[in-house]
This record gives structure tokens, sequence and C-alpha cells, in this order.
């Protein structure tokens, strides 16, 4: 025997609300349409009262006329019934709104009644302080490994000077023509570029000088 599957129909998303907003419709229609065939009618009536008027079959006209009043009064009724239908709809609708908006105010409540569950006032503080605790400890270790890599990283400054006094004294050596240890080489005088400039402003005042003779 073969085994045959049915498919489950999936829920249907007709509320009776709809099936109530629906059935208001359509009672409104059937009204307009009653309402069409009877301004019809009058029109109707209307002509067949002036040409029995006419041919002078005056009773007649006013029994005709009579039915044309009552059905004009038929008609001022219908439009009382049309307007308490379309307020009934419009009624209808925006009531399903509101019950949109209440159902999610509801879930709305519901999931922040979850999360204050799972986060209460208690949990909150001891993550705080746990949080508070461990930035704490990580600035004391940083401020442990700090120091101590100042302490052993430390240099002297007086062994670098000498270390690059050695290197100058090597360069020197190294591009000086070689002497015998025993010449000894003057000393430069420090005052040079003094004597040098006194001797630019001696000539620079002998110009004019020349140049008026």
């Amino acid at each position: 025997m073969g085994i045959f599957f049915t498919k489950k129909k999936p829920p249907s998303r007709v509320t009776e609300q709809d099936k109530a907003i629906l059935q208001v419709k359509q009672t409104r229609d059937k009204i307009k349409q009653y309402q069409r065939k009877i301004e019809q009618s009058l029109e109707k009536e209307r002509l067949l009262a002036k040409e029995l008027l006419k041919n002078g079959k005056k009773e007649r006209a006013i029994l005709l006329l009579r039915k044309k009043k009552y059905q004009e009064q038929v008609l001022s009724r219908a439009d009382g019934q049309l307007e308490n239908l379309e307020r009934m709809i419009h009624d209808l609708e925006y009531a399903q709104v509101e019950i949109k908006v209440i159902d999610g105010l509801k879930a709305g409540n519901t999931a922040m009644k979850q999360l204050h569950a799972l986060l209460s006032i208690d949990e909150i503080e001891k993550v705080m302080d746990e949080t508070k605790e461990g930035i704490e400890k990580q600035r004391e270790i940083d401020e442990i490994l700090t120091s101590t890599f100042a302490t052993e990283d430390e240099i002297d400054e007086s062994e670098i000077e000498a270390e690059l006094d050695a290197l100058v004294e090597a360069d020197i050596d190294e591009r000086a023509p070689e002497l015998p240890k025993d010449v000894l080489l003057p000393d430069v005088p420090k005052d040079l570029p003094e004597e040098e400039e006194k001797k630019r402003t001696k000539e620079k005042v002998r110009e004019p000088i020349a140049v008026m003779g």
C-alpha cells in the first residue's frame, strides 16, 4: 500500500474582525445598488406622471407621484443607513489597528521582563565591580612591568660619550697621514676666527677712503 502524504493547510490569516468588516461592506454595496435602482425608477415615474397629466389622467398621475414620494423617503433613509455603515467600517478597521498596537506593546513588555529577569540589579552591580577590579589589577601589573623594564634598561650616558669619543679619534687616525710618534703638532689658536673678523672689518673701513682719493 502506498503512503499518501497530505499537505497541511496553513492557518488562515482571516480573523473574525475581517469577516465582520467584509460583511458590513457587502451590505453597504447592496444598499448603494438599491439606491441606484430607485433613482432610475424615480426619473421614469416622473416622466410617466407628466405624460398622464397631458392625457387628462390626473388620478393616475397623482398615484404615481405618491409612489415616487414614498421612494424618495426610502432613498433618504438609505442615505442614513449608508452613513452608519461607513462609520461602522471605519471603527472596525481602526479597532484592528488598535489591536495590533496593543499586541506590539504586550510583546515589548514581555521581552523587557525577560531581559530584566536575565539582568537583575544585583547581577549588573556584580559585573561592574568585577570589571572595575580587573581594570585596577591590570593597571597595577602595567605599573610593575614598566618600573621593572626601566630599571633593567637604565643606560649610563658617560659610557656612551666615551664610546663616541673613541669613534671620533679612530676616524681621525684613519684619515690623517702617518707621522712619527715623536713629532708634536702645533696647537690651533682658539682666537683665529676673532682675528680674521677684525681684519675684515679694517678692510671694509679702508675701501671708502680709497674711493674718495
